[in-house]
């Protein structure tokens, strides 16, 4: 086993937090495994590069259960109930099985047109006012996302304001005590919801979730329907949030590309995959824990419950994967890339939020042919810690 220095990814600050590609580029140069303290304090084993990376994200001995992390690492899980995220095979198998037919590619393209009447009202509204300028995260970005999840779940009267404050502070909020309060209040909401939907079912995917069973009878526990009700309100909208304001960012950024679009939008799906592979909604996965001791790279990570996380922006960054990694370019065969993970933890929601990127981003542009930033883009505030990556807001005018 190779020895090297602990770094300590908050002390680069800002400029990290902003922009992780350079820092990632170097430890790639150095080897594929490195020992890093993350912002949000604890240990970890950082991985760098696609090919291992896409590796490990499908290594069984990399545990997802929380009880397999060592009580050294001085974490705490974020969500409540028992989820797809936070158990293995052959738990995980049983789990997907149960609400993977709710979220066939079939069933989200019928989601389309509906996806599309949000946007018109959210882009009316938006440009509706004299000012000719917006935040794009709080008129689109965010309330598209939760819209539809809320819809799909049926969840009419969700205080939205208050939810996305509780759900930026649980999957981003370095200080612990944030996020845990944060945890608290989601999940106390969650027992409210999941209680209301027990006493009175609707045509919607939480009843269904609750009412239905598999051919064999098999029900989700209430531990497992807290969980769901976790993975699909928080998970369901906050990587979609991210993948609309990055992708309108990067195209903004990058006028010729955005040019080709407008010229193509025959362009859109592929785009949307470059901007999956260019700055993905998620840096780096859910945790995941060490069951026995792992070689990478002449590397070896211990057993006991030890942290690992792949660095999945760098992964679709790594020169060996993919020609100029660094640019931008709309037109390239973006596929492969890991940007909603790989194996059995590949992202559910992946198809839906395809299609609200797609719808998002084709609208927007359609509907302001003069879009353009409204600040410089090297004062963007980002999210902090080291899951969702994307700016906090991002003013555009027109």
């Amino acid at each position: 086993m190779t020895t090297e220095a602990v770094l300590d990814l908050a002390a680069l600050g800002e400029d990290f937090t902003r922009d992780p590609y350079p820092v990632y580029a170097r430890l790639r140069a150095q080897g594929p495994v490195h020992r890093v303290r993350i912002p949000e304090g604890a240990p970890a084993w950082l991985v760098v590069g696609y090919d291992v990376g896409r590796e490990l994200l499908a290594d069984q001995r990399l545990s997802k259960a929380w009880q397999k992390a060592s009580p050294a690492l001085g974490i705490a899980k974020v969500s409540a109930g028992t989820s797809m995220l936070s158990v293995d095979a052959p738990d995980h198998t049983r789990l997907r099985k149960l609400v993977t037919r709710e979220f066939t590619p079939r069933r989200m393209e019928q989601l389309a047109p509906r996806v599309r009447e949000m946007t018109d009202e959210l882009l009316d509204a938006m440009l509706a006012p004299p000012g000719r300028s917006a935040d794009l995260v709080e008129a689109l970005s965010f309330p598209l996302p939760m819209s539809v999840i809320c819809e799909l779940l049926g969840v009419p009267f969700l205080d939205r304001t208050a939810f996305r404050e509780w759900s930026n502070n649980a999957v981003s909020a370095i200080d612990t005590e944030a996020r845990e309060t944060s945890t608290a209040e989601v999940t106390a909401y969650m027992e409210g919801l999941l209680a209301d939907k027990r006493e009175q079912p609707g045509d919607d995917l939480m009843s269904a979730l609750i009412h239905t069973a598999d051919v064999d009878g098999d029900r989700l526990s209430a531990d497992e329907l807290m969980g769901m009700a976790w993975l699909l309100l928080v998970a369901g909208h906050e990587t979609t949030v991210n993948l609309v304001t990055n992708g309108v960012l990067n195209l903004l950024t990058h006028p010729g590309q955005l040019e080709a679009l407008r010229a193509d939008f025959g362009l859109i799906d592929n785009a949307v995959e470059e901007i999956l592979r260019f700055e993905g909604p998620v840096e780096t996965p859910t945790y995941r824990f060490t069951t026995e001791p792992i070689e990478v790279g002449g590397t070896v990570i211990p057993g006991g419950g030890e942290l690992v996380l792949v660095a999945m922006s760098d992964a679709n960054r790594d020169p060996a994967r993919y020609e100029a990694a660094d640019r931008f370019d709309i037109t390239r065969d973006a596929r492969g890339h890991v940007a909603f993970g790989h194996g059995i933890h590949y992202c559910l929601g992946a198809p839906l939020a395809r299609i609200e990127a797609r719808i998002a981003i084709r609208s927007l542009l359609e509907r302001c042919p003069d879009l353009r930033l409204a600040a410089d883009p090297a004062t963007l505030n980002w999210r902090t810690g080291m899951l969702m990556r994307g700016p906090m807001s991002l003013p555009v005018a027109w």
